[in-house]
């Protein structure tokens, strides 16, 4: 289960060569080249899925290869045994939903939700994918529900599970949608707070392609001259990795506009 447990498999110094190199290939955006290390081990469950998740991630980062994360995920689904691999299966089938409705690829809300309750439904409470299950619960209530009071409940339950796993690689992102909703309410502290924790962990990980971001949202809580150079420093990263995130590239040129908080 090691695959699934922790959303950033191959941070630290106990994990195997097979999931280092995953990581230093997944941070850079090399997603494709990432998922073919685990191409030999397929059609057994927890590489499945980490495959399929890989693939998903790419479709949120670049807008593209649904196809490809589809193939991945009902292999996943396929070999996927006993209650808690279906029910990670099922929270992947339920966040390739929301990416597709999110980036306006089809619209899958309905599916979105459906898959994500099927995964409550198959997770036990303590279960290792509960704390990804809510965080991602929260996206959906944030951004396709427009409920950000449930949104904020699932979010914190995401962070007390992530920080007694600790699963860093979660928790920058749980401290990163906090710090939206909190910056959404003009909580500028607390949101200032959230975003520089999110960007600190994700500098400390090599998240090198999930640091833009990040910084383009630290942008949105500091004042200038310091939030332009945040900016600046996120288009660097941008350009680096080929105009990855897709979603970022309108965003980072002057006069650099105030925008709502991006979607990982």
């Amino acid at each position: 289960m090691a695959y699934i447990a922790v959303s950033g498999s191959g941070t630290t110094a106990g994990d195997d060569a097979l999931q280092t190199a995953v990581w230093r290939l997944r941070s850079r955006a090399c997603w494709l080249d990432a998922a073919a290390l685990l191409l030999p081990r397929a059609r057994e469950a927890g590489p499945a899925l980490q495959r399929a998740s890989l693939l998903v991630e790419r479709c949120l980062y670049t807008g593209g290869g649904w196809a490809e994360a589809e193939d991945a995920l009902r292999t996943a689904e396929a070999t996927a045994h006993g209650d808690e691999e279906r029910g990670a299966a099922a929270c992947e089938r339920g966040h390739l939903a929301y990416v597709s409705t999110l980036l306006r690829a089809h619209d899958r809300t309905d599916e979105a939700h459906a898959a994500l309750g099927r995964a409550a439904a198959l997770l036990e409470p303590q279960a290792p994918g509960r704390a990804l299950l809510d965080f991602r619960r929260g996206l959906i209530a944030e951004n396709l529900s427009d409920s950000p009071q449930s949104a904020r409940g699932a979010y914190v339950r995401a962070h007390a599970a992530a920080t007694d796993r600790g699963d860093t690689l979660l928790l920058s992102s749980t401290w990163r949608h906090l710090a939206g909703l909190a910056l959404r309410n003009g909580e500028m502290a607390e949101a200032k707070h959230g975003f520089a924790e999110s960007l600190r962990i994700r500098e400390e990980l090599g998240y090198l392609v999930g640091t833009a971001p990040a910084l383009v949202s630290l942008a949105e809580a500091v004042a200038e001259p310091e939030a332009r150079r945040l900016r600046a420093e996120a288009g660097r990263l941008v350009r680096l990795l080929g105009g990855v995130p897709t979603w970022l590239t309108g965003r980072l040129v002057p006069p650099f506009p105030f925008s709502p908080p991006s979607p990982v």
